[in-house]
Parts: structure tokens; C-alpha cells; sequence
């Protein structure tokens, strides 16, 4: 079975269209669709319910929580052996979910991404800084991905629902699946110019991209041992401000008047700052390990066990 999972914000014109689209693409498969109304302000509820179609279910968020959450709460929701995510704008087309599925199924792959293919989006402002944020991506966080921004993907649900998707690391998908050990392929999709409705993205987006890009590089080296990213840095510090404060105190004893050099404050505040970083690591090492013990997790993942030992009594 597949679920069809789509967040949507003031898309009144478009989601009746979209589902006529998904009924025309997936016909003959076992399927359900799944809207996650994000607070939308216009008559998109509205319209949703208007759909005649049983498969759907409408998922109505009590304000607007953006993309991430809404996409978590249909996945959390979806009841498929696979998982299909797609925009609600019109510019994904649902025809080329078959084939994501099929690719998946025969290649025993958790993921398949989309590459949109002549990329219906204006250049100055969406192009642009999509292939820059493409590039950083890319290069900083060892997934090798042409595309991180095509919402078109299909997932296994096992892997779609260990994701993860806090705040707006929806941009970061790929990523997040390649930490929990996800095979991941791609595969060129169709791209249509937006209809009706307002694009919901902007260049305000690219600090955002800049600062979830720093959390993914923590949870992508640090997050099973945080003590070596905080430690490491501490114990420098320290080191440095002791080296500095003891070879001030030297010159005090022989001396030499030292007060209010910038030394003196450079060395303290290496000590100090070394201290607190130090300590940092200890707490969020705590963190970690109190994370995966309360909830009965593991830091690793298992695909499949081969074979089964023979107990012989």
C-alpha cells in the first residue's frame, strides 16, 4: 500500500485539481491520500472537504507549524508500506510516483528522490539560491545529492517515519535518511510553473538553510559523542589560558607589572571559556545518553540479520 503525504498552506485553488491529478496517476494501485491542512487562512479546509474521494484524509493542524511538522504529522498518520511526499502547488506532477515506486522496489532502495528537469521556477530568485544552497549541502555534508529541494520523494515507511523532521530540516531529507543508514537513489521528474496560488519561499530562506546546515554537520559527526566536539575545543582553551596565566604569573613575580594587559584578559578568558566548554560536553553527553536510554533506542541501526544461530541443548 501506498500513502500519498501532502502539506498544504493556502492552496484552496489547487488541491482539488491535485487529487484529481493523484486519483488519474495512481489508478490501479492500493493507495491513500493524505492532506495536512498547516493553518491555512484561505479556503483550502474548505476545499478539502469538498474532495469526493474516500481514499483522503485531512489532517488539520490547529495553527501553522510550517513544512516540517505538517509533513511529520502525515507521515506519523500514513499507513503504507511506502511513503510519497509531494508539494501541493501544482508543480510536482503525481505521474511520476509509479515509477519512483517501481525504482524503489526493484532496487531495494529506502529512498528516491527527485531532480526536477527543466526547473520551472524563476531564476534570480529560486534558481539561484537553490543550485548555492545545492552546492553547500553537497559539499559539507557528504550526501551527494543533485536535487535537496524536489519535495517529490518515496520512501520505505520505516525509514520516512524515523526521519525526524524538527523545526524546517524538511530541506535536509536526504540527509536525515543517509544518517539513519538509508540506500538512497535519484531520478529525474517533471517540473511545472506554479498555477495559482504564492510561492512560499523566498532568499529569506537561505540563513535559515545556513543555520540548519550547522545542526545537520552536529548530528551528522557529534551526535553519539558531543563530549569530542566540545571537549576537544574546551581542552585547547584551557590549555592555552593556563599557558598564558602561568607565564603572566612568571613575569608578576619577577616584576613586571601585568595588570591590564591584553594578555591577561586574553588568558582568562581562554580559561574560563575552555572551563565552560568542557562542561557543556559532560551535560550534552548526558543529554545523549539519557535520549537513547529513556526512549529504549539505540545510537545505531540494524538493516537485516542473516541467518539465526542454532541454541542446541
Amino acid at each position: 500500500m501506498l500513502s500519498v503525504v501532502i502539506s498544504v498552506f493556502n492552496e484552496e485553488e489547487n488541491v482539488a485539481l491535485l487529487s484529481g491529478q493523484l486519483a488519474a496517476a495512481l489508478a490501479g494501485f492500493e493507495y491513500e491520500i493524505i492532506f495536512v491542512d498547516d493553518g491555512s487562512t484561505d479556503g483550502t479546509l474548505a476545499a478539502l472537504k469538498a474532495i469526493p474521494d474516500k481514499r483522503l484524509r485531512i489532517i488539520e493542524l490547529r495553527k501553522n507549524y510550517g513544512q516540517s511538522l505538517a509533513l511529520m504529522a502525515g507521515i506519523d498518520h500514513a499507513r503504507g508500506d511506502f511513503i510519497a511526499t509531494l508539494d501541493g502547488d501544482l508543480q510536482n506532477d503525481p505521474s511520476d510516483i509509479p515509477a519512483m515506486l517501481q525504482v524503489a522496489q526493484d532496487g531495494h532502495w529506502d529512498m528516491v528522490a527527485g531532480i526536477r528537469a527543466n526547473r520551472k521556477d524563476g531564476f534570480f530568485l529560486r534558481k539561484i539560491p537553490s543550485m548555492v544552497a545545492n552546492w553547500i549541502i553537497r559539499t559539507t555534508a557528504g550526501v551527494k545529492m543533485k536535487d535537496y529541494g524536489c519535495a517529490l520523494k518515496v520512501f520505505r515507511s520505516e525509514v520516512a517515519k524515523d526521519l525526524g523532521l524538527y523545526g524546517e530540516l524538511h530541506r535536509f531529507i536526504p540527509v536525515l535518511a543517509h544518517l539513519e543508514g538509508a540506500r538512497i537513489t535519484q531520478m529525474e521528474v517533471k517540473h511545472h510553473p506554479r498555477r495559482f496560488g504564492k510561492s512560499k519561499y523566498g532568499l529569506g530562506r537561505t540563513f535559515k538553510v545556513m543555520s540548519d546546515l550547522l545542526l545537520m554537520l552536529f548530528f551528522k559527526s557529534y551526535l553519539q559523542r558531543p563530549m569530542h566536539l566540545f571537549g576537544n575545543v574546551g581542552v585547547v582553551m584551557f590549555l592555552l589560558g593556563t599557558a598564558i596565566n602561568l607565564y603572566l604569573g612568571v613575569l608578576k613575580l619577577l616584576g613586571h607589572d601585568i595588570w591590564g594587559k591584553p594578555l591577561l584578559i586574553l588568558g582568562l578568558m581562554l580559561f574560563i571559556g575552555g572551563i565552560q566548554l568542557i562542561t557543556v560536553g559532560i551535560v550534552v553527553e548526558i543529554q545523549m545518553r539519557t535520549y537513547f536510554e529513556s526512549q529504549q533506542k539505540r545510537p545505531y541501526k540494524i538493516r537485516k540479520v542473516h541467518g539465526e544461530a542454532r541454541i542446541e541443548g
